[in-house]
């Protein structure tokens, strides 16, 4: 019973936990709301820095599920039970799951872009998010970005519900800079004579090779960027977009015809996680992400005793960050189960 664990959440920490766990010879029960593994992974195309195909990743991530790994797909949680340092979790078509251990790893959902009715997502046609860009680049591959059209000038509008007291998101969502830079570039890529602009309060490249790609984008293919927050857009007649602007550098209003105008969405925590961390008391930060047992020592575990967490449950992080977190929240969990038995 104590050599078990189950995880909820199957999507990039959720795989990677599963099977590091299994690996030490630790048997999972892996819960998933959706029919399929792999979380956010599938909705991306190509990924920063270097622009691999996220399939790869997906590829590694289910090659790691083996027999000792139950799946439960198209399955949500009704009720979790934690007595004599065991948890009985209760799915929603009445079967019981027992372990010693339980991992949440529920992940992330992105901002709702119509909540910012000024910049006309679910208004207008060629108002767009960037998820709705990968799909776009993902199934697609071709000349043509929404409604059949190419435009000529593409607007991407950078912290669309991040940084922003108005929405309630007050911290920074870490990727939509390097989103950004990467949607510029692929879409320069399919269609070189298009003009495109990033509209960001600031730029935060924090991490290996994002700086360098930035560059890339200036220097190789003439994105420009324009340090400004958005104000509104409103359509013209032929269905393109008239964007209001503040240059915060010189302090002069712009307005700008875009073609298509992209919002960079930024994480919020998913409803899921938020209902277990009800469920089971777990505490959440300012910013409504999981927080950890400490924030230095101990980042995958949690006040409640044989509860862990994995991946962005505790906020925003990137593919790479998130596996290495997985990794590391498996190891807990191991240590921790066998010092139970």
């Amino acid at each position: 019973m104590n050599k078990s664990a189950i995880i909820i959440g199957g999507g990039t920490a959720g795989m990677e936990t599963a099977s590091q766990l299994a690996r030490l010879g630790v048997e999972v029960d892996l819960v998933e709301k959706q029919s399929c593994l792999g979380g956010h992974l599938n909705n991306w195309d190509r990924l920063f820095p270097n622009r691999r195909n996220s399939k790869e990743v997906y590829e590694y991530l289910e090659h790691g599920m083996n027999d000792a790994i139950s799946l439960h797909l198209n399955t949500e949680i009704n009720s979790i039970r934690h007595e004599s340092g065991r948890f009985t979790v209760e799915l929603k078509n009445g079967k019981e799951l027992n372990s010693g251990a339980l991992v949440i790893a529920t992940g992330y959902d992105v901002f709702d872009a119509g909540r910012k009715e000024e910049y006309g997502h679910g208004i207008y046609d060629n108002v767009i998010t960037s998820v709705e860009l990968e799909e776009i680049f993902r199934n697609k591959k071709q000349n043509t970005f929404f409604q059949g059209m190419t435009p000529n000038r593409v607007g991407i509008v950078h912290c669309v519900g991040s940084r922003d007291e108005k929405a309630g998101n007050l911290y920074c969502s870490k990727l939509c800079c390097v989103t950004g830079v990467k949607q510029a570039i692929e879409i320069k890529e399919m269609k070189p004579d298009a003009e495109v602009f990033c509209f960001y309060m600031d730029l935060r490249m924090s991490d290996r090779y994002f700086e360098e790609m930035y560059f890339e984008a200036q220097e190789k293919w003439g994105i420009q960027f324009i340090r400004g927050r958005l104000s509104e857009a409103s359509e013209n007649q032929d269905h393109s977009l008239l964007i209001k602007l503040e240059d915060t550098l010189t302090g002069l209003p712009l307005k700008m015809n875009v073609g298509l105008l992209i919002l960079l969405v930024g994480f919020v925590p998913s409803p899921q996680t938020r209902r277990l961390a009800a469920m089971l008391g777990l505490k959440e930060g300012d910013d409504k992400f999981l927080c950890p047992a400490d924030e230095h020592t101990f980042t995958n575990s949690t006040a409640i005793t044989g509860v862990f967490l994995a991946g962005t449950v505790k906020g925003p992080a990137g593919i790479a960050t998130t596996i290495a977190d997985a990794r590391a929240t498996a190891l807990q969990v191991a240590t921790y189960l066998k010092q139970q038995i």
